[in-house]
């Protein structure tokens, strides 16, 4: 089983190589890709080194799967190259995720619909994953009407650079080179990637016009305000949700409790519910702050938090591929 990791060295690239040994994923074989000048530097991977190489080299070896994440523009260049070679890709970037033939997968949700044929398969945008994982068994149950979504992302969300701001603003020292900007430190930023017509942003989008795709229901009402705060390790995001039925909270609390992949963090006298401190590492989505919202009929407010970097995109994209191996639709 060989596997390619398109962007290793990046937060996402190096997650998904850390997930892969975490969960003993039968890799015989890691191909770390870079840019030219990481090529010929070595990474570990269960007490092994690897030589990260160039992206030719690595289509030369014919991978079993290629992990991308290194960026939209990298895997609408070479994805489709890896594919023509018998490759399964994997997708982190925005590139083909609303490509009307390529599948956007969570895995809980709806790898059902994947077949022998997808050689090229979208993981969704990080925030999307968290709050469909959520939505996806309210919806079956009450068939959910409208969605208002605010959240609160992690810098590891823009990545490295992001995270070297924050911590040197923090510490005070000189700010060598911006993610953002203005500082983040001390301060909220209420854009996350770049304005579009509409007055929204790129990912208050894709949250919309994924949630859709991934849920099958081009009817759904959803409008997303998407805020980037200071927070190292989990997004966050507060969620209203208007059900077409009506709904029990004990009974939907219990649906939400047997939810693969969902843990329910909510109880009041304890002071318990989600937080990006202890989502950190872990690549459950939590969920609490369960209530209703009395102004509508059928009406609910929701807290969600996961670790980006994990279920929000390395997991994710490792629970795509074991379910292919699952469905032997990829041989080892």
């Amino acid at each position: 089983m060989k596997v390619a990791v398109i962007g290793a060295t990046g937060l996402v690239g190096n997650k998904m190589i850390q997930v892969l040994e975490e969960r003993n994923f039968p890799v015989t074989e890691l191909i770390p890709v870079a840019s030219e000048k990481s090529v010929g530097k070595m990474i570990s991977f269960k007490g092994k080194k690897y030589r990260i190489q160039s992206m030719h080299e690595a289509i030369e070896s014919t991978p079993d799967i290629a992990l991308f994440s290194a960026g939209g523009s990298v895997s609408i260049e070479y994805a489709e190259k890896f594919a023509a070679r018998g490759t399964v890709v994997i997708d982190n970037s925005s590139a083909w995720r609303m490509h009307n033939h390529i599948k956007l997968i969570v895995p809980e949700v709806n790898g059902n619909i994947l077949t022998p044929q997808d050689k090229i398969i979208a993981n969704p945008n990080c925030s999307t994953i968290q709050m469909v994982m959520v939505l996806s068994p309210l919806h079956q149950h009450y068939q959910i009407k409208r969605v208002v979504v605010s959240t609160y992302q992690s810098v590891t969300g823009t990545g490295a650079q992001a995270v070297k701001q924050l911590m040197e603003e923090r510490s005070g020292k000189q700010v060598t080179q911006r993610a953002y900007p203005y500082p983040i430190d001390l301060n909220v930023i209420p854009q996350i990637d770049i304005f579009l017509e509409n007055e929204y942003t790129k990912e208050e989008m894709k949250m919309v016009n994924e949630t859709k795709k991934i849920l099958q229901d081009e009817n759904l009402k959803i409008t997303a305000t998407a805020v980037r705060i200071p927070v190292i390790g989990g997004h966050s995001e507060s969620v209203n949700i208007e059900f077409e039925k009506p709904f029990d909270l004990t009974e939907l609390r219990d649906l939400l409790y047997h939810t693969p992949g969902v843990t329910i963090h909510d109880n009041k006298e304890e002071k318990s519910y989600p937080m990006p401190l202890n989502a950190h590492e872990k690549d459950d989505v939590f969920v609490g702050r369960i209530r209703r919202d009395d102004t509508l009929n059928n009406g609910l407010n929701l807290w969600i938090v996961a670790d980006n970097l994990r279920k929000g995109a390395a997991t994710n994209a490792i629970q795509i591929a074991e379910l292919l191996l699952q469905k032997k639709f990829i041989k080892h």
